[in-house]
């Protein structure tokens, strides 16, 4: 029986009450070489939706897994013609105040690097500058076959082309850029292969099932261990693609600090979880640093 990827995370026990004081996240950073480690809730003021927090897609909505997509030609369909109409969405989202913030840090020398688990480059289009992108980016598309990578732009244009007329009212937007379309929507949309080899195209992201590549993941470990502390920004972290960093920092005694508005997966390994909006925390730690943060 194939096994589904863990998409949800319910807390046992106690848990851990937030907090409103950003007293120590303000200290972390003052103290420079501070690690973020960013999730979906970093990009709602954004207008790009998270999985699990109010009215999260999961409640709705199950995530294409890697073992879905490579098995069902349907599948694929489905797929691309959901994505290929959310990703009007992701090209023209921009930049909030958090991802700003998070900018201004990086430019005062406050942060030893930033993780990100979101997919649609908006740390970078900020001007953050060390990203990793831990579940890669919508912004490339890669071959399944011949490993060739071309920008999303082009193959946008390419399935415009081949599927003129397709303008469907989609019910949601969800944080994979996927829309929640009905079959009867997508029947008729065509896919395209690769120009190179006629292979499969996959977005240049990591699937839930899939593995996130382990050069990565040595990556985003290196970096936790020269850390002086994590920095968790909008992630339940529920999936272990992100709390394995946190499980890491605690084990090394890096303080882990979460600003998230709900308790987290990681809240046990955590000095503090402040439970405030990200944007408004994240701009008033800038101004008792005296960073400036850009409009």
């Amino acid at each position: 029986m194939r096994m589904r990827p863990t998409l949800s995370w319910t807390p046992t026990g106690e848990v851990p009450p937030g907090t409103t004081d950003v007293g120590p996240v303000t200290d972390a950073l003052s103290s420079g070489g501070v690690l973020v480690l960013s999730g979906a809730g970093l990009s709602t003021e954004s207008g790009i939706p998270d999985y699990r927090g109010e009215g999260g897609s999961l409640s709705r909505h199950t995530p294409m897994t890697y073992q879905d997509f490579t098995a069902s030609a349907q599948a694929r369909r489905r797929y691309w013609a959901r994505s290929h109409l959310g990703w009007r969405t992701f090209g023209g989202a921009r930049p909030n105040s958090g991802h700003r913030a998070v900018a201004a840090f990086d430019r005062h020398g406050l942060l030893a690097g930033v993780i990100t688990q979101n997919v649609d480059g908006l740390h970078q289009a900020a001007g953050s500058e060390d990203v990793v992108e831990l579940h890669g980016s919508l912004e490339r598309v890669v071959c399944l076959s011949c490993g060739a990578i071309s920008p999303r732009r082009t193959l946008a244009r390419r399935l415009e082309e081949a599927n003129a007329g397709f303008e469907p009212t989609a019910a949601a937007i969800n944080p994979d850029g996927d829309a929640d379309l009905t079959d009867e929507q997508v029947r008729d949309f065509r896919v395209l292969s690769c120009t190179v080899c006629d292979g499969i195209l996959k977005p240049d992201v990591v699937f839930f099932g899939e593995s996130v590549p382990p050069q990565r993941v040595e990556r985003c470990r290196a970096m936790v261990r020269e850390a002086s502390a994590l920095l968790v920004l909008g992630s339940s972290l529920t999936v272990m693609s992100g709390l394995r960093f946190v499980r890491q920092a605690a084990q090394a005694d890096r303080p882990v600090l979460i600003v998230n508005r709900d308790p987290t997966r990681g809240d046990q390994y955590a000095v503090t979880r402040v439970a405030l909006p990200l944007g408004a925390t994240l701009t008033a730690v800038a101004d008792r640093l005296g960073v400036t943060v850009d409009k």
